[in-house]
C-alpha cells in the first residue's frame, strides 16, 4: 500500500510539472492606424515600448519591437502579433527620406511623430512613456494622429 501511495504521489507531481511547462504565455495582436500624413512619400516607422523611461527615444534604439509600412493614400497600418500582455507605448515617425532617423529642421522635427494618447506637442506636452502607455490585454486596434511641427 506504501509504495502505491509513492508512485502515484510521483506520477501527480510529473503530471504537474508537465501540465505548467507545457502552459504558453497569452499573447495578442495590436493593430496601429495613422491617417491624415503630409504625403505619401517615404515610409511609417512604428516602435513599440516595454519599458519605463525608454520614451522619448530619438535615436530609436530602446524599442522593444519595430516594424515599417507603406503609405497608401496618405494612411499606413501596421499589426505587431505574438505581443505578451503587458504595458506599452507606441511612438511612430512619418519617415519621409527613408534614413530611420528623425529629421529636423533648425530645432524642431520636419517629419511627422505620433505617439500613443498624444494628438498634440509643444514644449509643457513632451512625450514620455508614463503618459504613452497603456495595458495591452486582448487584441486592440489603434489610431494614432501624426504631428507635423
Amino acid at each position: 500500500m506504501k509504495i502505491i501511495r509513492i508512485t502515484f504521489a510521483i506520477l501527480f507531481f510529473f503530471a504537474v510539472s508537465s501540465f505548467t511547462l507545457m502552459e504558453e504565455t497569452e499573447t495578442f495582436s495590436l493593430t496601429i492606424n495613422v491617417h491624415e500624413l503630409h504625403s505619401s512619400d517615404g515610409m511609417v516607422q512604428f516602435s513599440l515600448y516595454n519599458k519605463d523611461g525608454s520614451i522619448p527615444d530619438e535615436h530609436f534604439e530602446k524599442y522593444y519591437l519595430q516594424l515599417k509600412a507603406e503609405i497608401v493614400n496618405n494612411s499606413s497600418t501596421i499589426t505587431f502579433k505574438n505581443i505578451p500582455k503587458g504595458t506599452y507605448a507606441i511612438n511612430i515617425l512619418h519617415d519621409e527620406d527613408n534614413d530611420g532617423k528623425v529629421t529636423k529642421g533648425w530645432v524642431l522635427p520636419i517629419e511627422g511623430l505620433g505617439f500613443s494618447n498624444f494628438t498634440s506637442l509643444n514644449p509643457l506636452n513632451r512625450p514620455n512613456y508614463k503618459k504613452a502607455k497603456f495595458e495591452l490585454e486582448a487584441d486592440k486596434t489603434m489610431t494614432i494622429k501624426i504631428i507635423y511641427m
